[in-house]
């Protein structure tokens, strides 16, 4: 277990130091000039060089990547508005546009995509696990017909759509629930759980219906493997064979697909948070895209690439414990 963790983190730097280097390719070297971008619309040359200058973007690129990369391990001082910012390792630069610390700015934003993702995969898997069970329990019936057609209705309406008639109805026609804004839990738990709920359930609803589908074919597969076969042999009941024998292995593939898609949606749901107009980090990316500001869009994807590598490494852990039949590094 050791030796796999040690090689995990080891691939995990790797990725991230790749996704570093090709992120600030594309951002740094390919996008237009920040220098100009900054200075406005009427601007001499003179002015173009003195902020390239304060920005560093008049060295070599190496120089530059490698002063970037030593800044998330040791920090940076960078020169904002006449004066010296210390910004402490992690550094992840600071935004072209507002002059703040980019970390900063992530800080502020995560914990409410944060809340979005977790509560949204809340719903998700209890909503998509339990009916998946169920339509494999009574495959070819009724009730498994009607989760088959649930299922794809929700997958074929995307989630801006949902989310807008969402808040017609229930915001605007119906009044039951407040437009959505980010409300501290210790202020007001209630209200607090009003304003993430149509997050909430946009987000389960699509997410749902992919856990339900691949749920039920993972549970009729594994019902067909022989040490089920044999555990009803046996003669045991067959709610102990659905619980103990079928249900764990045929949830490994869940396991799998959701670290990714939780990870994925730490990093930021850029349609929900921007329809609802919730400040997290995926509404940050889509303001930082519109204004091309390149250093936001580059931490952006940094923390999305670190979550999902994470995700990947406690999903690979939580393998033996889910299921029996694999033990990480065990030999065939």
């Amino acid at each position: 277990m050791t030796r796999l963790i040690i090689s995990r983190l080891l691939g995990m730097a790797l990725v991230l130091f790749l996704v570093t280097l090709f992120t600030y390719v594309i951002f740094f070297v390919l996008s237009p000039d920040p220098a100009v971008q900054i200075c406005g619309k009427n601007c001499t040359p003179d002015r173009i060089d003195q902020i390239r200058t304060s920005l560093g973007l008049d060295e070599p690129f190496w120089t530059q990547f490698f002063t970037y990369v030593g800044g998330l391990f040791a920090g940076r001082t960078f020169v904002i508005a006449g004066a010296d910012v210390a910004c402490s390792a992690p550094c992840l630069g600071y935004s072209f546009q507002t002059s703040q610390l980019v970390g900063d700015m992530i800080v502020q934003r995560l914990p409410i995509s944060a809340t979005i993702a977790i509560g949204a995969a809340v719903l998700w898997v209890l909503g998509g696990v339990t009916s998946g069970v169920l339509s494999a329990v009574k495959e070819g019936r009724f009730l498994d017909r009607f989760f088959a057609g649930l299922t794809l209705g929700s997958m074929s309406v995307p989630n801006y759509v949902l989310a807008l008639a969402l808040q017609f109805v229930l915001v605007v026609a119906l009044g039951w629930l407040p437009f959505p804004q980010a409300v501290p839990f210790s202020q007001d738990p209630g209200r607090w759980f009003l304003n993430f709920l149509m997050p909430w359930i946009v987000l389960a609803i699509g997410y749902a219906a992919v856990y339900t589908r691949l749920t039920r074919a993972n549970v009729i597969e594994t019902m067909q493997e022989n040490f089920v076969r044999t555990a009803r042999a046996k003669g045991l009941a067959p709610s102990l064979v659905w619980r103990r024998h079928a249900l764990r292995p045929a949830l490994t593939p869940i396991v799998t697909i959701f670290g990714m898609d939780l990870a994925g949606l730490l990093g930021g749901a850029v349609i929900t948070e921007t329809v609802f107009g919730l400040n997290g980090v995926g509404k940050l990316t889509a303001d930082s895209i519109s204004s091309n500001d390149q250093p936001v869009i580059m931490a952006v994807t940094l923390l999305s690439a670190f979550f999902v590598i994470i995700g990947n490494l406690v999903v690979d852990l939580l393998y033996s414990a889910i299921d029996p039949r694999v033990r990480t590094g065990a030999k065939a």
